[in-house]
């Protein structure tokens, strides 16, 4: 909590805050309505996982709820025309992968690269949030560590056969990050949240998603290297 110390300059009733706060707010809650749709069309393509499968999408939808709230908190309207915009690339390439029947190309997407990029967002936002939505953040991020859980475990459980086509899916949708990140560098600055400090929690946590799955430390160091020069 010391960066709260750190930052007695933010005003969060501020025209600019609140403009800014306006397109990230917005993004997180986007993303909260895609992780719910994406693990509904999951549990109809892991059958065998279905309850699992429903119950997270249920938590993703009391998530989108409460960045709602957050939103109203501070008396602002998201901009969920921007945050559909934002999300576009990753949610035409999990519909894509879903209707092939791609598995792994759609956990990779939700369950690795969504979830980490949520959870390194929520964790550089929660020093620096206004109190009514840090302990919302607070609450769901614990969430989000299951959610990535539940995709590690399957993939580990299917590492061999799914190699291959996780660094493919790897290699198609982690460029897309970066491009995601940079879009919103101003705004997340706004909200004293710098890039930096997003891309680097960023790739620790799926850099430990990918170990957990199986692959080794060469593996991930090249892996993670897809499209970082945009960062």
């Amino acid at each position: 909590m010391q960066q709260l110390v750190d930052q007695p300059e933010i005003d969060f009733k501020s025209e600019t805050y609140k403009d800014a706060y306006s397109r990230i707010n917005a993004i997180v809650i986007e993303g909260e309505q895609e992780a719910h749709a994406n693990y509904l069309k999951l549990a109809e393509l892991l059958s065998e996982h279905q309850d699992d499968l429903i119950r997270l999408s249920k938590m993703e939808s009391r998530h989108k709820k409460g960045f709602e709230a957050c939103g109203r908190n501070l008396q602002v309207t998201p901009d969920m025309q921007f945050a559909q915009e934002f999300f576009a690339q990753l949610h035409q390439n999990f519909q894509t992968a879903a209707a092939e029947g791609k598995v792994v190309t759609c956990l990779l997407i939700q369950s690795l690269i969504i979830e980490c990029f949520a959870i390194a967002a929520y964790n550089i936002y929660i020093p620096v949030a206004d109190e009514f939505a840090r302990k919302i953040t607070e609450g769901v991020v614990k969430d989000e560590y299951s959610h990535l859980n539940f995709g590690e475990v399957w993939l580990k459980e299917h590492f061999e056969e799914s190699k291959a086509e996780l660094e493919e899916a790897n290699r198609q949708n982690l460029p897309i990050v970066w491009k995601m990140l940079n879009s919103v560098e101003d705004d997340a600055r706004t909200l004293a949240m710098e890039k930096e400090a997003l891309v680097e929690d960023f790739m620790i946590q799926y850099g430990e998603a990918l170990s957990n799955i199986g692959f080794s430390t060469r593996d991930i160091m090249r892996l993670s290297a897809y499209g970082i020069k945009a960062a």
